[in-house]
């Protein structure tokens, strides 16, 4: 068992480092001050059902700074709950906004890609750059103009300003750090940028850059029609198609507050978990893996003292540490809350567990779906 302990806090150690790396020297930071761009930019919304979102969404989009050839589309996607409505008060005949009414999604198509490809294909042809925006994303004032100069900058196809993520309650504050913390300590982000291989991408489709040539050249959200995960299938068409990607920390840009409740959260990671994964033997032992790492030393470390083996309580109290660090760095890194949520790491590991076993179990029941549409 002391080799064991020991092996693992070597792996935690390991990976701490990386995630420090990371933080600290390939993780893009975009400016949040002024910042100028004469590129013609089309901010991209989708909506449906956002009535009670929608407001300090579109009003941020509004106040954009930096942007002279500024253009926002809204598309209407079957709301049933009067958002349209609210789009058109918000937008007060500003001759900026456009508001389209969608179609329903035909065979093979999900609703997310859907909405968003009416929307990349109604804009008009002279935009130089697309920006996809969700309703429950709040901008900072140059945001844009930011996200578009370091989309640029990078030399990217596509750029992904990952949100600053809003927590308000105890599950908040549990499983949303992970979406920074899983990307931030396992995907090699300099690798990632310089690599054409497709499976080294990421990305989060709450707020994407994409220069529009390249966005079609690789077929945009047409060829992701049928993903759950579409916003990182279409980081990986843009490989296949030749181009690059990048991520950033989008923490001083963009705000998000995905979810207003604990079912809200529960659903929205078990429609998509499944598709992270793929086939379930890649999740079991990804699982195990992370439960192995981040949640067994704290139980370890508790068992070994009350057996009376403070050499093996010492190691895995160590390993917790180190585990409860890479937390603390890729929180600080992103604008996350470091202290004390971190110290609930392996509690937040074990939800993800549980939350990626539902995710194959509901599937596999076809009891999958978001919004009122079925996703799988």
């Amino acid at each position: 068992m002391i080799w064991l302990s020991l092996a693992v806090l070597g792996v935690l150690a390991v990976l701490t480092g990386h995630t420090v790396v990371n933080a600290g020297r390939w993780l893009r930071r975009p400016t949040g001050g002024p910042v100028q761009t004469t590129e013609r930019v089309a901010v991209l919304l989708p909506l449906r059902d956002e009535a009670a979102r929608v407001t300090g969404c579109l009003r941020a989009l509004l106040a954009q700074r930096g942007v002279p050839g500024l253009r926002i589309v809204v598309l209407d996607d079957g709301s049933t709950d009067g958002t349209a409505e609210v789009v058109r008060a918000v937008a007060a005949g500003d001759p900026r906004v456009t508001l389209l009414t969608g179609v329903a999604p035909p065979p093979g198509w999900l609703g997310k890609p859907h909405a968003c490809w009416q929307l990349a294909t109604r804009v008009e042809a002279s935009a130089d750059a697309l920006v996809f925006v969700d309703a429950d994303v709040v901008l900072a004032p140059y945001a844009v103009a930011a996200a578009v100069t370091e989309l640029r900058a990078a030399g990217a196809t596509l750029l992904s300003p990952y949100p600053k993520i809003v927590v308000r309650t105890v599950t908040d504050r549990l499983v949303q750090p992970l979406l920074q913390w899983l990307w931030l300590t396992f995907l090699p982000l300099r690798a990632m940028e310089r690599s054409p291989r497709p499976s080294l991408a990421a990305a989060g489709g709450q707020f994407l850059v994409v220069d529009r040539a390249g966005y079609l050249r690789a077929g945009g959200h047409a060829a992701v029609a049928d993903r759950v995960l579409e916003d990182i299938e279409l980081a990986r068409a843009v490989k296949r198609a030749g181009g690059r990607i990048a991520l950033a920390d989008g923490s001083r840009l963009a705000s998000c507050r995905m979810y207003d409740n604990w079912p809200q959260l529960r659903d929205g990671y078990t429609k998509s978990l499944w598709a992270s994964f793929g086939h379930p033997g890649n999740a079991a032992l990804v699982v195990t893996l992370l439960l192995l790492f981040y949640t067994a030393p704290p139980l370890v470390a508790a068992t070994a003292l009350l057996a009376g083996a403070p050499t093996l309580a010492g190691l895995a109290v160590g390993g917790y540490l180190t585990g409860v660090a890479g937390r603390v760095v890729s929180a600080r890194a992103t604008g996350g809350r470091a202290w004390p949520d971190a110290l609930g790491h392996p509690v937040s590991v074990a939800i993800l567990g549980w939350l990626t076993l539902r995710s194959y179990h509901l599937r596999k029941r076809r009891r999958l779906s978001w919004r009122g549409r079925p996703v799988d």
